[in-house]
């Protein structure tokens, strides 16, 4: 989770997940001991963040050679 989200993996043009993915920083536990509340189930999950910009796809796995030979011909000029 933190690793791949402070790393360069999120600093890209378009960011996909798959579907029902975990996103975030610091994990559920983590973030539930530090503020003394119990999460949302929805909390960190690929849908969610979609939702709120941080992504801008979910695809699923068996797409996601398509999805991203489409991007790169979108961007070969």
């Amino acid at each position: 989770m933190g690793g791949v989200t402070a790393s360069f993996a999120m600093q890209g043009d378009v960011i996909m997940a798959e579907p029902h993915s975990m996103i975030g920083f610091a994990g559920r536990r983590v973030i539930e001991q530090t503020i003394q509340q119990q999460l949302p189930a929805h909390f960190q999950r690929a849908e969610t963040v979609l939702k709120n910009g941080f992504i801008d796809q979910i695809v699923p796995r068996t797409e996601l050679a398509s999805r991203l030979q489409a991007l790169l011909k979108l961007h070969r000029g």
